[in-house]
């Protein structure tokens, strides 16, 4: 069983910059792919970002291109999720996952971290 812990949300300010954690506590961590999501407030949970094992491949929502990065740091058991030019509707709960497919639907993958709040708001 892989346990997920996500840090650093908060509030930013619109344009502001993010970034959140999340670390994994068991070895098999660098042979999973790892993804984002996240879920706003009467939605649905949405796919961020993915990345694969190894952190060669990596894919994103449109909705993020170009203004959030995913890595990971496979010695650490950590993955990353380096968000800029943040929008107001960006604000939503973000979860990590983790799984054996490098994919963007949320039910490829077995393992979840708890969650952890991001608000864009002046």
């Amino acid at each position: 069983q892989v346990q997920l812990v996500e840090l650093g949300g908060g509030l930013v300010q619109p344009g502001g910059s993010q970034r959140l954690s999340c670390t994994g506590s068991q070895r098999p961590f660098n042979r999973l792919a790892m993804g984002w999501f996240r879920q706003a407030p009467g939605k649905g949970r949405e796919f961020v970002a993915a990345v694969s094992w190894s952190g060669a491949r990596t894919h994103y929502a449109d909705s993020v291109k170009g203004r959030f990065t995913i890595s990971r740091d496979n010695t650490k058991n950590t993955m990353y999720l380096q968000m800029s030019s943040l929008k107001p509707e960006d604000t939503a709960v973000y979860y990590c996952s983790a799984g054996t497919m490098f994919a963007e639907k949320a039910t490829d993958y077995e393992y979840w971290g708890q969650g952890t709040q991001v608000t864009v708001s002046s």
